[in-house]
Parts: C-alpha cells; structure tokens; sequence
C-alpha cells in the first residue's frame, strides 16, 4: 500500500507542475487574466464534479464540530483563497513577461518553513534549532533563484514581484496545513477534498463581490468583479472542466489519499516531483532553462526543505500547492 500511496503523490505533484506550466498558460492565453475570476472558476468546476462526495459521505458530516468548520473556512481563505490567487498571480505576471514559472513554482515550496514557524507560534510545537539554520538556506537559495548573483533588481518586469507573491502563496498553503491538520482527520479523502473546493468556492464569491461593490463606488482594486465573467466563452469552459478532471479536484483527491498512508516526512519527498517536474517541462515546452545561479538556489531550496522534512519535531508540513494547494 505505502508503494502505491507514494505512487499516488508523485503523480499528483507532477499533474501540479503540468497545470503551473502548461493549464493555466493555455487558460491565459484563451483571454482569461483577472485573478479572482481565475480562482472562482478553478474551485467552481471542480466543486460541480465533488458534490458526489458530500451525498456518499454525508454521514461524515456529523463528526465535524464547530472548531472543524472553523478550521475548514481558514483553509478555504488561505490554502484556498489567498495561495491560489498569489500563485496564480505570480504565474499570469512571469507568462506575460516572458519568464521562467519553474521559478515560482520552486520558491512556493517554501511552504513547510512557514507551516512549521505557525505551528510554534500557534500550537506550541518548537522545531529543532537546526531547523532555522536550514530555513535561512532556504531563504538564500530562494534569492538566488528571483536575483542570481546580483543586488536585488525592483524593476516592474524583473522576478521581484513574482517572488513576493509565490512567498504569499507558501505562506497562505503553509498556514492551510496548520488550520486543517485536525479537521481533515475526521472526514475521508474525498470528502476533505469537496469540502475545500467548495468553501473557496464560497468565499471567492464574496471576493468578488466586494470587488463588485468597491468598483461600482469608484474604488477602484484593478479587478473586475463580476464583469470578469464576460470573457468566458465555451473554450475556456472546456479547460476549466480538463483542469478540474486532471490537475484539480482530481490531483487534490489523489493526493490526499496517498496522504493518508504515508509519513509527513515521506511525503514532503515525493512532493519534490513538483519542482522538479516543473523545471523539466518549462525547459521542453517553453523552452526556458535555469541559470546556474538559479540552479544553486533550487539545489539549495529543495535540500534545505527535504533535510527540514526529516525533522522529528515538525509538523505535518504538507499542503496541495496549485491548490487550485
């Protein structure tokens, strides 16, 4: 079963890479750009396709108390929310200027840094010392993958503002595990699954919403609100319903059923199939190659976060990224 369950999170880890470099771009380039519209649209279709759990497993509802619900609705607004819009953003700002997403993608696996530095700050859990040692590696390599070896460069075009939104986009998954590790427990994979699509697909209406009202009082938050749905045609429908059907709902299920049988640790492992993957299929199908310093900073993102998986005294750092995770 540990085979298979480690077979099941690889998979899922690649399907992530394959939506950050290839689904998303494709949705982009149909004429679908304004971020909450994105968003709605990527929970709402996978939503449709998960209401069969909330009939099979409704008896699981029950188990659920109030302080579940809470944590379920924290894990919507930032795992679901907050990550998916700042890696969304992060994606649709690198496609549209020509840069290289396997960068963002990696600098998101941050993830457990933060998940871990939560868990102290909210539920006592006190990491190893080396653990800050290995987080500060990290962090450089995470530089070195957004600025090479030069001084920092602001310029609008440059990495800095796509970094910054895939370090939200690790943090707000991050927090996601800290908020669900309880919760998730409770219900069984499929329904764990719904129950996230379907709140973010809540709470994105709200976004919208609010948008909707700020634009119309002339505040304007440079999104569309609910004009963002005009753009839709039967295309980008179509895609929507491919995302959900491979890189998904359907890549959060099978992840989180290989999530169940296997360690927190081991998992952190297979989930390296992410960048990895990323960085292979932007070269093949962007034709986008790392810099060395760059490869520096992934080697070192991708060891530091790989020997802080192995630490005993962690949490269970592990969120779908694209969580579109």
């Amino acid at each position: 079963m540990a085979f298979f369950a480690a077979g099941a999170i690889l998979f899922a880890a690649f399907l992530w890479a394959l939506d950050g470099v290839l689904l998303t771009p494709w949705v982009l380039d149909l004429g679908l750009s304004d971020v909450p519209t994105f968003v709605f649209m990527l929970h709402a279709v996978s939503s449709l396709f998960l209401l069969y759990f909330f009939f099979s497993r409704k008896h699981e509802l029950a188990r659920l108390q109030k302080k579940d619900w809470i944590s379920f609705s924290l894990v919507g607004i930032f795992g679901g929310a907050a990550g998916t819009m700042a890696i969304i953003g992060a994606i649709i700002f690198v496609y549209t200027n020509g840069l290289n997403i396997a960068v963002v993608l990696l600098i998101q696996k941050l993830q457990p840094i933060f998940a871990i530095l939560l868990a102290y700050l909210l539920l006592k859990e006190r990491p190893k010392k080396p653990f800050y040692l290995w987080a500060l590696i990290a962090l450089l390599g995470s530089y070195f993958l957004t600025f090479g070896f030069e001084k920092p460069n602001l310029n609008a075009e440059g990495m800095l503002t796509p970094a910054l939104l895939a370090l939200l986009a690790a943090f707000s998954f991050g927090s996601s595990t800290v908020f669900s590790k309880s919760a998730i427990a409770k219900v069984s994979h499929g329904l764990g699954t719904a129950l996230r699509f379907t709140i973010t697909t809540g709470i994105m209406a709200i976004i919208i919403l609010i948008i909707a009202l700020l634009n119309s009082l002339d505040i304007h938050t440079g999104y569309a609100g609910f004009s963002g749905f005009s753009v839709l045609s039967w295309n980008i429908i179509f895609a929507f319903v491919v995302i959900a059907l491979t890189t998904g709902g359907t890549a959060i299920f099978i992840y989180y059923w290989g999530l169940k049988r296997v360690t927190a640790s081991r998992s952190i492992i297979y989930e390296m199939m992410f960048p990895v993957s990323a960085i292979v299929l932007e070269y093949f199908i962007h034709d986008k190659g790392l810099t060395l310093a760059q490869w520096i900073g992934a080697i070192l993102v991708l060891g530091a976060i790989l020997v802080i998986a192995n630490m005993k005294s962690q949490i269970s750092a592990t969120a779908p990224q694209i969580e579109k995770g």
